[in-house]
């Protein structure tokens, strides 16, 4: 097979066992067409494909893989896109239970989608991410990177949480609510969207701040150009949690600063031919469909 992909890295869905078909049946496959496989290192654990092929870090992946395919679901490919992202390796995610948002390939038809992924038959988008950081004291004691939201919450506070939002330095309001959700246009259909966001295309260039379950009904979700600089500054005496792509997460005290920012890096997305972003929209979302009368 004559394909620009010469090194395909495996990921599958953390700590799960059932997956270990999927990626054998996928590793022999590519094996089969030449090509070199990694399994990386946490799914040969789970899966116990320790021998056969060779094992890697995300750290090598990114150094070494032309792309990743990742089975799982959702959850499984926030991970890693964040993991990989400043490797600049494509991904494309295969879905094994119900189609995702983002892992759009059905586990029934992956051999036959990777291969034509493969042979050059794709499309490509890019996705952004947020920059999120913690600062305390003027210094940073916290920093990652999230695809889909950074949400600042009360944590197990029984109590709502107050702070003040600002943008690019300037102070916009105080606010008291259950905490924000800063999304980017790929998180807007997740979290945010429950919440009442909008949904952003992915190429539009834009944050969506979405607060959650405010004081005040006139606060409302505002959608950012993504270039701006978020700031919450948590107010005492509350405490707060910040979550990241519900991946991670880290315990804030009153007083800290949680700024986000567009990262450098981009996450590079493969679909196969006739992938439409409307059509799983429709899916998803249960749009056209006909009303059940009782």
């Amino acid at each position: 097979m004559t394909c620009a992909f010469k090194t395909i890295a495996l990921i599958g869905k953390y700590q799960s066992p059932e997956v270990a078909e999927a990626v054998l049946r996928l590793a022999n496959y590519l094996r089969d067409q030449g090509l070199a496989v990694l399994i990386e290192q946490g799914t040969a654990s789970s899966t116990g494909l320790t021998s056969g092929f060779a094992i890697a870090s995300y750290e090598e992946i990114g150094e070494r893989a032309d792309l990743a395919v990742v089975l799982g679901g959702d959850g499984t490919l926030l991970n890693s896109a964040c993991r990989l992202a400043e490797y600049d390796v494509p991904l494309a995610g295969v879905n094994q239970g119900r189609l995702g948002f983002l892992t759009d390939i059905s586990r029934e038809v992956a051999l036959e989608k990777i291969g034509e992924i493969l042979a050059g038959r794709y499309t490509e988008e890019t996705r952004v991410l947020l920059d999120a950081e913690v600062r305390r004291g003027g210094r940073r004691v916290f920093h990652t990177v999230a695809l889909n939201d950074v949400v600042v919450n009360k944590g197990e506070l029984g109590r709502m949480i107050e702070f003040d939002l600002r943008i690019d330095g300037e102070f916009v309001y105080t606010q008291r609510s259950d905490g924000m959700i800063i999304s980017t246009p790929t998180g807007s259909t997740a979290y945010a969207l429950s919440a009442n966001g909008p949904i952003l295309h992915p190429n539009v260039d834009g944050i969506a701040l979405v607060p959650m379950c405010p004081h005040t009904l006139t606060a409302r979700p505002i959608t950012l150009p993504d270039r701006c600089k978020i700031e919450i500054v948590l107010l005492p005496p509350h405490d707060s949690r910040v979550h990241f792509d519900g991946q991670t997460r880290y315990d804030t005290r009153a007083g800290d600063t949680v700024q986000i920012t567009r990262s450098p890096h981009n996450v590079r997305l493969l679909h196969p031919e006739g992938y439409s972003y409307f059509a799983m929209l429709r899916e998803k979302l249960h749009w056209s469909s006909t009303p059940r009368h009782s």
